[in-house]
């Protein structure tokens, strides 16, 4: 992923080929030979692992980590990427709203499934992703990291969003939009756009056919890895978020690791695995992600806590590096305090991301003891097939665990919210309300019969029905413990999230993605 590290001897030819020429190629490929084919050995055996862990995960409702039995760090790996939508008033960068949200399946361990039932265009809830196709069709996906495929990348060009590799038919699959993390707002004109293409394990850079504000189009010629860049001299900002993760022991004192990136899912998928390599157990903090001002690249960052905390190093400068190489925030507390984080400019002190760390943020009450308990023994189970944890998930749904109790119940949720969020719901909203709602299929028919034309009206009346049978259990809140699954698509719970701030309702917090 550094962008120095490369097998571009001269750009002007791979300008006016479209790729790199053949003796390039074979120096290249040659001398990384044997690193790729470790590499490629380290993939399968880490897929094969992963794959592993998502049939034996732990039972700990708001913690996503356990230990091997060997005493290797293995955090839980999320069940998908995330996409968090940028919302940028310097470049206005907005999400396309012509294109159909799709929610798509898992199917493997970071590799996702989209059905496609006519052509179109779509965006994937996800990560993203926004597709054109000329015909029903099935799209698989997974996120890749940079570290392996911006070794090819020389400046002045950059990886500017996530690198993906897409299995479909490519005369159905007519373009693909990839999600960038730039800020346009001041450097369009000067940049180029265009996209690394790994074909047969050569690079080849092809030009875009469009942009905008928050993705660039590809026009599909064949497909393998493939990602989005930018040729460039200058300074470029990015759109970014902060990442927080806490050392997961009995310890009094208290340690957490920050993480700086842009709103790429390739860097979040490196500080996963950056994270799951320690030899320490963590937790991801769920805290709002994203910064509130521009990352711009070599630009200087410091962490402050308040109160005081050990913080080291001092200073991260932004780079686009590979996270092995840029690093981390290291907060050190002797005695673990609720307390105040602010990512500033080192040269201005302006504020570009801040929150707020509570103890029970990851302290709540008996989730934290099994969660330890579990990772000193090293015990997996299968989430499927475990009865205990069905009943552990039930009771975690209709318990308020920031204090024990429900007694400040906030008031019950109106209509008009209701409405607020049958509008996101897409099309999975039937099989949500029997999964997690309490709702029947016969009151799926029922409702579906009563309103046959109005869909918006189906997904309200269906959210009613559910508000009917929680009776005194029917806040926002509720709504948030019920649909906080990782197959729940992310705006519903995003939307959810929003809704509480408003009403200055605190969520409890779950560790991974949203």
């Amino acid at each position: 992923m550094v962008a120095d590290m490369t097998s571009f001897e001269d750009m002007k030819k791979l300008e006016a080929s479209g790729d790199v020429s053949p003796s390039e190629q074979k120096d290249h490929i040659e001398s990384e030979a044997s690193t790729e084919e470790s590499s490629e050995d380290e993939d399968s055996d880490e897929s094969a692992a992963e794959n592993e862990l998502e049939k034996e995960e732990p039972n700990v409702g708001s913690f996503n980590s356990e230990h091997s039995a060997d005493g290797e760090s293995e955090l839980s790996t999320p069940k998908s990427d995330f996409y968090i939508k940028p919302i940028c008033e310097k470049c206005k960068a907005r999400q396309n709203q012509s294109y159909e949200q799709v929610t798509p399946r898992n199917i493997s361990k970071g590799r996702l499934l989209l059905i496609l039932d006519n052509e179109g265009s779509y965006q994937c809830s996800v990560t993203g992703l926004m597709f054109e196709v000329s015909d029903k069709v099935k799209i698989t996906y997974a996120t890749l990291s940079w570290s392996k495929y911006g070794t090819y990348l020389k400046e002045p060009w950059k990886f500017v969003g996530p690198i993906f590799d897409v299995k479909c038919d490519p005369t159905i699959l007519k373009a693909i939009h990839f999600p960038h993390s730039l800020c346009l707002g001041d450097h369009e004109s000067d940049m180029k756009f265009g996209v690394l293409h790994i074909k047969d394990n050569a690079p080849v850079i092809e030009s875009s056919s469009d942009h905008s504000t928050s993705h660039i189009k590809w026009n599909v010629t064949s497909l393998s890895p493939v990602g989005p860049i930018v040729q460039t001299s200058k300074r470029i900002e990015h759109h970014g978020v902060v990442l927080v993760y806490k050392v997961l022991d009995n310890h009094p004192s208290a340690s957490f690791r920050v993480y700086l990136a842009t709103n790429n899912n390739s860097d979040v998928k490196d500080i996963y695995k950056d994270v799951k390599q320690s030899n320490k157990k963590y937790i991801k903090i769920d805290k709002p992600p994203t910064c509130q001002k521009l990352l711009e690249e070599k630009k200087k960052y410091r962490l402050i806590s308040e109160p005081e905390a050990d913080i080291t190093p001092e200073e991260i400068q932004f780079t686009l590096h590979a996270v092995r190489f840029k690093g981390y925030f290291e907060v050190y507390f002797e005695q673990p305090v609720s307390f105040k984080l602010s990512l500033v400019e080192a040269d201005s002190d302006l504020t570009v991301w801040t929150t707020t760390l509570r103890e029970c943020d990851w302290n709540t009450s008996n989730f934290k003891e099994t969660a330890v308990k579990r990772a000193e023994n090293g015990i997996k189970r299968k989430r499927s097939s475990s009865s205990e944890e069905e009943n552990d998930n039930k009771k975690f749904r209709g318990a308020d665990t920031t204090d024990g109790s429900r007694s400040n119940k906030s008031p019950s949720i109106t209509e008009q919210q209701l409405m607020r969020i049958a509008k996101v719901f897409g099309k999975e909203w039937k099989q949500l309300g029997i999964s997690y709602l309490n709702i029947s299929k016969n009151d799926i028919d029922q409702i579906q019969e009563e309103d046959k034309e109005d869909l918006a009206m189906q997904k309200f009346n269906m959210l009613l029905e559910w508000k009917k049978k929680a009776k005194d259990n029917a806040t926002i809140k509720d709504l948030y413990y019920s649909l906080h699954d990782p197959d729940v698509p992310y705006v519903v719970k995003k939307l959810l999230q929003d809704m509480m701030n408003e009403m200055e309702v605190e969520p409890v917090t779950f560790s991974g993605a949203l």
